[in-house]
């Protein structure tokens, strides 16, 4: 590129700064030798450019060891990405270069740790041979995946669930009467299965929910964690993916929990790594394909972001029934009071009614820590005056007073969503409770 384009490309980014833009120049700047003047551009890349590109800007980073502008850089990449520019450099002999980029990344995120590549960068080159052997990835162990009573959990019943007696009706209607009459709906011609979406604020019981509904089925609760199918080797996330769910198949009844759907079924519009929209394609076929028979599988999926779902798997047959779990009622936070405060020392002026009137918008989890806080305020004046002192009404009001709801943010981002993104009324549950509670 001669002088003139880079220069008018320069303008060009200066009154109108885009990624393309950026990677053009830092490109042809790299190209000429200038690393120093690429280093202003590239922190105005994104993860769009190809392997080759963001690979020869990574190693020019190596080489000036920038690790601050490396960290900024890697954070806009994939981690199969990172993982296979690291083996490139091992096999290239450029060993210190790439523990300097494993290392970078493992910073930026510890979910990057690797064996495999902790492995191969802990060997040794031959004498006779200083390039590194190529490693060949090992295959997933699907006798290890398929093995559900890794993930099989106790289950519960809704006896244990405090509060919500809506949905808790719904779910009975929808979903537990066709596992306990399975001929009356297969005379209808009605499945045994499919899928639902529990979504509503963290912390306010949707896991629970998914348990209780396992035990009122009277089928295998399988959580199966995000971890176990997300692999950084392209393809193997939906080989675990479908590993799982023919095993599950054979298993019948069972339920296969989900947690953090939008981690495996995210909008594909959203990325542009065909890795991510394989997995999703992938689970996809897994809900509804054409040689697939789910009959005797309930898929249930959690979310605190059901906006972010890819609308293919909102359709009929798929998770086309979705669940709000909202914050609890008053009646069930004083409930919730209670069950935290067994078998711990308490006295008898603990006022769990007003407690709970004051605690409006507390997700169960937020009044677990309301117990702790007040718990700590009694062992605080335990130590001070060299007593036991036992937790009253005094403690929690103070823990009241230092505490706040986590919901409202999530409150204030669905109200949004229900008023303006209202796709068919999906979000109709999140409008009446909106109403209701004057929020």
């Amino acid at each position: 590129m001669d002088d003139v384009t880079l220069e008018g490309l320069k303008a060009a980014f200066k009154m109108a700064p885009s990624s393309e833009l950026a990677r053009i120049v830092v490109l042809a700047l790299i190209d000429r030798g200038d690393h120093i003047t690429a280093v202003e551009y590239i922190e105005y890349l994104d993860s769009s450019m190809s392997f080759d590109d963001f690979s020869t800007i990574a190693r020019v980073l190596l080489e000036r060891e920038d690790k601050n502008l490396l960290s900024s850089f890697l954070r806009k990449l994939q981690s199969p990405d990172i993982a296979r520019l690291i083996e490139d450099l091992i096999a290239k002999g450029k060993r210190e270069e790439a523990r300097n980029l494993y290392t970078c990344s493992v910073a930026i995120d510890a979910s990057f740790e690797n064996d495999h590549l902790e492995k191969i960068l802990d060997e040794k080159p031959s004498r006779e041979n200083k390039q590194p052997k190529l490693h060949v990835v090992e295959k997933v162990d699907f006798r290890e995946v398929t093995d559900l009573t890794r993930y099989l959990e106790a289950s519960t019943t809704f006896a244990d669930v405090v509060g919500l007696d809506d949905i808790k009706k719904q779910i009975n209607k929808k979903i537990i009467l066709p596992f306990q009459k399975p001929s009356l709906f297969q005379r209808f011609k009605k499945k045994i299965g499919g899928g639902v979406l529990l979504f509503g604020p963290p912390g306010c019981g949707k896991t629970l929910l998914a348990r209780a509904t396992a035990g009122e089925c009277n089928a295998s609760f399988f959580n199966i964690e995000i971890s176990d199918v997300l692999d950084m080797y392209i393809g193997e996330s939906e080989q675990k993916l479908h590993a799982i769910f023919e095993k599950a198949r054979g298993s019948t009844p069972s339920v296969l929990f989900f947690d953090e759907l939008e981690a495996l079924a995210g909008k594909r519009e959203h990325t542009r790594n065909s890795a991510t929209s394989n997995v999703v394609s992938q689970f996809l076929t897994e809900l509804d394909g054409f040689s697939q028979n789910n009959s005797g599988v309930l898929v249930l999926a959690s979310t605190n972001v059901p906006w972010s779902i890819d609308p293919a798997f909102l359709r009929p047959g798929r998770f086309d029934r979705m669940f709000f779990v909202p914050p609890p009622d008053k009646t069930a936070r004083a409930s919730i009071l209670q069950h935290h405060m067994q078998g711990r020392p308490s006295q008898n002026n603990i006022d769990y009614s007003n407690l709970a009137a004051k605690s409006g918008g507390y997700s169960g989890a937020d009044l677990a820590n309301l117990v702790e806080m007040a718990a700590d305020e009694a062992i605080d004046d335990s130590i001070a005056g060299n007593e036991e002192v036992k937790i009253e009404q005094s403690h929690f009001n103070v823990a009241l007073k230092e505490s706040r709801p986590t919901t409202t943010e999530w409150l204030t981002t669905a109200r949004n969503y229900a008023r303006y993104a209202n796709d068919g009324g999906r979000y109709n549950d999140v409008l009446e409770f909106l109403k209701k509670h004057g929020k």
